[in-house]
């Protein structure tokens, strides 16, 4: 997205902080784009929502995944460049949501 960013995070282990997380990705990020461009990349807070036990996994990368067709910015959730995953490659992500969650997901 030209001015946000979603992630699903998934802590591994009990002392996971997501605070902690965000606070270094955005140091780390904003440091290497100020260096880069000269300006400042994020606003200084951010929005989370801890995915608990029994919540629907799917449904947050569905949202995720649609997110750039609901902002018009694509048709299709794999026709946005900047779909992705660190864990998950591109196609077998869009795998995963058309077979767990066809019907979040458009035709």
């Amino acid at each position: 997205m030209p001015d946000h960013l979603h992630m699903l995070v998934h802590g591994l282990s009990e002392t996971a902080d997501l605070r902690a997380f965000a606070s270094r990705a955005k140091q780390f990020s904003a440091y290497e784009y100020s260096r880069a461009r000269g300006q400042r990349l994020w606003q200084p807070s951010y929005y989370d929502h801890l995915v608990r036990e029994g919540e629907d996994v799917l449904g947050f990368m569905a949202y995720i995944a649609m997110n750039p067709v609901v902002a018009g910015l694509a048709k299709r959730p794999e026709d946005y460049a900047l779909l992705g995953s660190l864990t998950l490659g591109r196609e077998e992500m869009l795998r995963v949501l058309r077979e767990f969650a066809p019907l979040l997901l458009l035709p």
